[in-house]
């Protein structure tokens, strides 16, 4: 999810965290009020900032979590997903993505069009 579209989808935010911790995840932190705020990344020569969604511990595992849910900017939010891909694979944390229903196709196509269609998606 982009910065612009964190207002708009709070309650979808708060229901994601309230499912990863009644799953056993550890240490949330997330890109809203009342959690600690993830690492942001930002590019160099640029006002352009990256933040994850969610990031969450479980059995000594940091998974990062994206909500895939329609956007105005689809090209910023593919930037961003190929982006948290390639760290993760670096970082050997597991990258996973939440979606609710009147959305899964927006986000299947969306990992389609930038072939991270392996990718694990949670349907809540």
């Amino acid at each position: 999810m982009i910065n612009s579209d964190i207002e708009k989808y709070t309650d979808f935010l708060n229901t994601s965290i309230s499912y990863l911790e009644q799953t056993g995840f550890e240490n949330i932190k997330a890109n809203i009020d009342g959690y600690d705020t993830p690492k942001s990344y930002s590019k160099v020569g640029s006002d352009f900032t990256i933040t994850p969604d969610i990031v969450a511990e479980k059995g000594g595992r940091t998974h990062i979590f994206e909500i895939g849910l329609k956007s105005s900017e689809p090209k910023l939010l593919k930037t961003k997903w190929l982006f948290l891909n390639t760290l993760s694979n670096m970082k050997s944390h597991s990258f996973k993505f939440i979606t609710t229903r009147g959305h899964y196709k927006f986000t299947n196509e969306m990992l389609d069009d930038i072939n991270l269609n392996n990718s694990k998606l949670i349907k809540l």
